[in-house]
This record gives structure tokens, sequence and C-alpha cells, in this order.
């Protein structure tokens, strides 16, 4: 049996989810634009992860914007939905969590030009 653990915080707080928010506002209207990763999230118990920069609010859900990595070698920029992410379970049932200690040193597309050389992201 898998136990699931319910999440006591949200997986993106207020105040990275506001710069998110911000990114992806700049995005629609600056062409080119390459920001830093914002939140940095990954699997515990699988390979799994997601370098952010940009969100997208809509109802019902948060469209997200970043580097997606499933662990299958092939990490691509996409988007990804809030929720989605947040059903993600690894193979002991972990749900994703936010690396606490992440903090962007290159900008997204820097970081996808070495994922694409590694087969994963690499911080």
């Amino acid at each position: 049996m898998i136990r699931r653990f319910p999440r006591t915080e949200p997986l993106i707080p207020d105040d990275l989810r506001d710069r998110l928010i911000e990114n992806g506002r700049t995005a629609e209207v600056q062409d080119g634009f390459d920001p830093f990763p914002v939140v940095k999230l990954f699997t515990p118990d699988a390979a799994a992860s997601w370098l952010l920069t940009e969100a997208f609010p809509e109802s019902p859900d948060v469209r997200l914007f970043g580097l997606c990595d499933l662990g299958l070698g092939c990490p691509e920029l996409g988007y990804a939905m809030l929720s989605e992410i947040e059903d993600v379970r690894g193979k002991l049932g972990l749900p994703v969590e936010r690396d606490l200690y992440f903090k962007a040193e290159h900008r997204l597309n820097t970081y996808a030009k070495i994922a694409c050389h590694a087969g994963m992201i690499v911080t």
C-alpha cells in the first residue's frame, strides 16, 4: 500500500508565486525574455524536476512555464499545470517538494542548454 502524505503548506508560497506571475506578464510583452528560474520542484523518490520561471493564473488552475524533466533523459522547455505537478508521486508515494535551498545561478536558457547536454536538469 502506498501511503499518501498530505501537504501542510502550498507547494509554491505566495511570494514566489507573485514573482512567477510577474515574469509571466513580462514574457507576454517582451520578446526574448530569459529570466532566472524562481523555483525548483523535484520528486524526492524519483528523478523528476522542474525549474520554473513563469506562471499564468487561469481559472481553475495555474499554468507554469520552465524547464521540465520527468526523469526520462530528455528535459525540455514547456508548460505544466500546477495541479498536475501537485498530483505527481514517486515510487514511494512521496509528493513533489520545493528545493528550499535553490538559488538560480543562470538564466533559464542556460539551464536548458546544460540539461540538453547532460540529459537531466543540473543545478
